[in-house]
């Protein structure tokens, strides 16, 4: 397993954006973020901090994957259900693979109505949606700035 294995298995689950955080995290999204939609999984694209792979993973299982050799709290993350891969051999490839659906099942449920709603719409609908929010946002930063 890898950051491009890993890539392709978040970009394979409905509605997931990625972004790059804090300069080295890529970060995946159920949902645009400006419209209200949630973290669920993130890798260090450097390798060189604690944890290679982060990922929430409910209350009902983070205390069983920390017995797991390998997996430790996910840094700042941990009070929120979160756990990461000190390295990628830590889970199988099948495992981590179900983990990555289970945080997405997770977090999806945790999402407002009203961001589930925009994610049910058609692509281009949603698309012009996400260009008009983030147009206002820029507008209203502006405004702040100005």
């Amino acid at each position: 397993m890898d950051n491009e294995r890993i890539r392709s298995i978040c970009l394979g689950l409905p509605h997931v954006v990625e972004a790059l955080k804090w300069k080295h995290y890529l970060a995946y999204w159920i949902g645009d973020r400006e419209l209200g939609g949630k973290m669920f999984a993130m890798t260090d694209l450097d390798n060189v901090r604690t944890g290679v792979f982060s990922f929430h993973c409910g209350t009902e299982r983070f205390h069983d994957l920390l017995e797991i050799e390998g997996i430790c709290l996910a840094p700042y993350m941990f009070n929120h259900s979160w756990v990461a891969l000190e390295q990628w051999d830590a889970l199988r490839p099948s495992q981590l693979q179900d983990e990555l659906a289970r945080a997405h099942a997770l977090i999806y449920e945790k999402l407002p109505n009203r961001v589930k709603a925009v994610l049910d719409l058609p692509e281009k609908e949603r698309a012009k949606l996400i260009r008009e929010r983030k147009k206002l946002l820029a507008a209203r930063e502006k405004a702040k700035l100005g």
